[in-house]
């Protein structure tokens, strides 16, 4: 199998159309049984942008990486200041670690927190300042795992401030299904509501109330409510992850946002409700960039939230919102912004492959102020509209 990208030209409606073929990109992560995904260990990611008259549309991996982190990512970890093999000497590690340093979980370890959460309700909290990395894609690893088997895990780890930074690991929470009929109960007319949704537990992967988190090269899968959960904090930095199974229907969240803003790029999202979403509270915000839909989702792939969400009176759906240079294949709507930001949404040179028009790519919510435009559509896309 040839690994590296390749290029071909076609000519359509006169413009000169090159497609980028990312090829089979071996991502470096586990394929688990339990997500229907099979156990090859590789994901085939195809032709993820295409260049229309000099300018891309879609996803087009940065210099001397791959889309989604792994066996082509640049930054990889090998080592650390700390090297903990299990759960005691991870814990141990990471109550000693200072600023700037490093806790390297080394190879395939496997660290496994069901029992600490289920019966102490247990989270594995990270320092200031502090790295906790694996080494995902190196020499073919599939990088150390995190996981928990407890349907109920409110955090799986959390950062305890600024500048905290978790790398090359498999991150994997308890729930990777959508539960569809739990959530018709809960809400069919007459139904018990959320009184009733709420009594079946939910798991989070990472959450942050502080600023600069950088979260890359990782594997984050199966967690009902969120894989990674901003709060709170300013640039916080998503990258070069694969992040899917996350599709608890009511909420199954790749990413959200409170009053967070985030730069998210170069992440493969699979088998997500909404990949991104955010509450749309003033100050929330995200840049979404060069990533790629693969394609299943349960809705809509990138969200935000609106005032009639929160029912908090107003139209406000976050601060600033831009999504450019992203590939989407899931037939769903690609993007739902439920208001208006305050700033702006703008939306461009994203390729999106199932839909032929705006109004089907983009749902067609009765609000204005968003800028949607030079963006392709279709398996062979024409000219940008």
């Amino acid at each position: 199998m040839e690994h590296n990208r390749r290029d071909f030209i076609r000519k359509i409606g006169g413009s000169s159309v090159l497609f980028g073929i990312s090829g089979m990109l071996w991502a470096g992560h586990r394929i688990n049984p339990k997500h229907g995904l099979g156990d090859s260990g590789a994901a085939f990611v195809g032709d993820t942008w295409v260049d229309i008259d000099h300018q891309t549309y879609g996803a087009k991996p940065d210099d001397g990486n791959q889309l989604g982190g792994g066996t082509l990512y640049s930054d990889h970890f090998t080592k650390g200041d700390y090297e903990p093999t299990d759960l005691d000497g991870l814990i141990e590690a990471l109550s000693q670690a200072k600023p700037g340093e490093v806790v390297f979980i080394p190879d395939e370890t496997e660290i496994d927190l069901t029992t600490y959460i289920y019966i102490d309700q247990f989270v594995l909290e990270i320092p200031k300042g502090v790295t906790l990395a694996g080494n995902r894609g190196h020499d073919g690893s599939k990088g150390a795992l995190l996981s928990s088997d407890a349907l109920k895990t409110p955090i799986l780890i959390r950062a305890l401030g600024s500048n905290v930074r978790i790398s090359g690991l498999r991150i994997q929470g308890p729930n990777s299904k959508r539960y569809m009929a739990h959530h018709k109960k809960s809400f069919q007319p007459g139904g018990p509501r959320h009184a009733y949704y709420y009594k079946f537990p939910v798991s989070n992967g990472i959450v942050t109330e502080y600023g600069n988190l950088e979260i890359d090269n990782c594997d984050i899968s199966a967690f009902s409510q969120s894989g990674i959960q901003l709060n709170k904090g300013e640039f916080h930095h998503i990258h070069h992850n694969f992040i899917h199974h996350c599709q608890y229907n009511g909420l199954g969240y790749g990413i959200s946002h409170s009053t967070a803003s985030s730069i998210i790029e170069y992440n493969l999202f699979d088998s997500n409700r909404h990949s991104i979403a955010g509450t749309g509270e003033p100050g929330c915000s995200y840049v979404a960039r060069h990533n790629v839909e693969l394609g299943i989702s349960l809705s809509h792939c990138f969200d935000m939230h609106g005032g009639k969400d929160r029912k908090d009176g107003t139209v406000i759906a976050g601060t600033n919102i831009e999504i450019y240079n992203n590939t989407f294949r899931a037939p769903q709507f690609a993007i739902g912004i439920r208001g208006e930001p305050e700033n702006d949404c703008k939306i461009y040179q994203n390729w999106f492959v199932s839909h032929q028009a705006e109004d089907e790519a983009v749902r067609p919510y009765p609000y204005e102020k968003r800028d949607v435009y030079d963006n392709v559509y279709g398996k062979d896309p024409g000219p940008p509209k």
